[in-house]
C-alpha cells in the first residue's frame, strides 16, 4: 500500500474539529499552496449566459429524488464553459454539483477542484454560476449566483493530484432573474437576491476525522437536473493510480463524480451537516460496467488551509 494511503488507513481515529464557527477563519492569509485566482468573466455575464433554454440543453428533466430524506437547500448545480472556447457550442458547456458552506462572510461554495479548473488548458473555468435547490430547467428559487474567486490547492491545479481535488469558490451576491423570450432570443432582467449563506444557510466544515463515517451525499448524477441522495458509512479507498490518489475515502453509490457534498451528523429538520468530502471519483468495484462507489479526498489540514483561506474573503454584490 503506498504510503499515504497507509496513513489514511490507519487515520480512522483522527481527532476532528468542526471549524464551523466564523472564528476559525477570522484573520486567514492566504498559506503558499494556495491558488486563488478571480473569474475571468464578468458576474452579470455569466449569469446572463445561462438562459433557461441553455439549462435545459445541458441537464435534460427527471423527476426529483423520493422524500425519504429531507433534500438540502444548500446543494445545487454548478454550470460553467470551458475556458479558451467558444462559449456558444453547446460542446464546451459542463455542470457538476456543489454546496453553500459556512464562512465569515456567507459567500462561499464547495465543490471538487475538477469542477473549477481544466487541467488540459491549465485555466480556471468560464460563465462559472452556482445554482442552490436547481430543479428540472426552473428559474432557482434562491437566484444565481457567479464566481468572483476560485481557491483551489496547488497539487490538483499543477500536479494533477485527486488528493487535493477539492475547491471552495467566493460568489457575488445572488441575483434573480427576469426571462423574456422574443423569436430566439432571450432577454434578462436581473435584480439583487442577497448573500448567499443568508438565503440558504451553509453546511458547517470539519477534517481530520476517521475515514469510517456515517454520511449523506447529495448530487445531480449524470449531470441530470434533479437532486439525488446516497447513504452509508466510509471508508479508505485503494489507490487509484489513474487520478495520483492515495488517500479517499468512499461509500456504496452509483452517483457520477461531480463535485456533491459529503454530509456527516446530517439532520433532515434542519437540512444541516458537515461537510467531510466532496465527489472526486466514481469506481466500478465489481467490474461490471457499472459504477457502484463515489469517493472523496481525506478532508486533512491541508483542506482546512485551502477553506480558511477561502472562508475570510469578501465579494460582495455584483459590480
Amino acid at each position: 500500500m503506498h504510503s499515504r494511503a497507509r496513513r489514511l488507513a490507519t487515520t480512522l481515529t483522527a481527532a476532528g474539529l468542526a471549524a464551523g464557527s466564523l472564528s476559525s477563519a477570522a484573520g486567514a492569509t492566504a498559506p503558499s499552496n494556495v491558488v486563488a485566482r478571480n473569474a475571468t468573466t464578468p458576474a452579470e455575464q455569466a449569469v446572463l449566459f445561462w438562459t433557461p433554454d441553455r439549462l435545459r440543453q445541458v441537464t435534460g428533466s427527471a423527476p426529483p429524488d423520493g422524500r425519504r430524506v429531507t433534500l438540502p437547500g444548500t446543494v445545487g448545480r454548478v454550470f460553467f464553459t470551458l475556458p479558451r472556447t467558444d462559449p456558444r457550442d453547446p460542446r464546451n458547456w459542463r455542470s457538476c454539483s456543489a454546496t453553500s458552506v459556512r464562512s465569515k462572510h456567507r459567500d462561499l461554495v464547495a465543490t471538487s477542484a475538477h469542477c473549477v479548473y481544466d487541467t488540459r488548458r491549465n485555466a480556471f473555468y468560464d460563465n462559472w454560476v452556482f445554482m442552490p435547490s436547481y430543479q428540472n430547467g426552473k428559474n432557482p428559487p434562491y437566484g444565481v449566483y457567479a464566481a468572483r474567486t476560485f481557491n483551489a490547492h496547488e497539487g490538483f491545479a499543477v500536479t494533477e493530484d485527486y488528493d487535493y481535488d477539492y475547491a471552495f469558490v467566493n460568489v457575488h451576491n445572488g441575483v434573480k432573474v427576469s426571462w423574456q423570450k422574443t423569436g430566439r432570443s432571450w432577454r434578462g432582467q436581473v435584480r439583487n437576491a442577497g448573500r448567499l449563506g443568508d438565503n440558504v444557510g451553509g453546511q458547517g466544515f470539519t477534517w481530520n476525522r476517521s475515514a469510517k463515517l456515517d454520511v449523506f451525499a447529495f448530487g445531480y448524477p449524470a449531470g441530470g437536473p434533479a437532486m439525488k441522495h446516497c447513504s452509508g458509512r466510509t471508508r479508505p479507498m485503494p489507490e487509484a493510480k489513474k487520478y495520483n490518489a492515495q488517500e479517499h475515502i468512499g461509500l456504496a453509490c452509483s452517483f457520477t463524480a461531480g463535485g456533491g457534498p459529503f454530509l456527516s451528523g446530517y439532520k433532515s429538520a434542519s437540512r444541516t451537516g458537515y461537510l467531510v468530502g466532496v465527489g472526486s471519483v466514481a469506481w466500478d468495484t465489481d467490474g461490471d460496467g457499472r459504477d457502484d462507489r463515489i469517493s472523496s479526498p481525506y478532508f486533512n489540514g491541508e483542506t482546512y488551509k485551502i477553506y480558511k483561506a477561502a472562508a475570510n474573503r469578501w465579494t460582495g454584490n455584483i459590480p
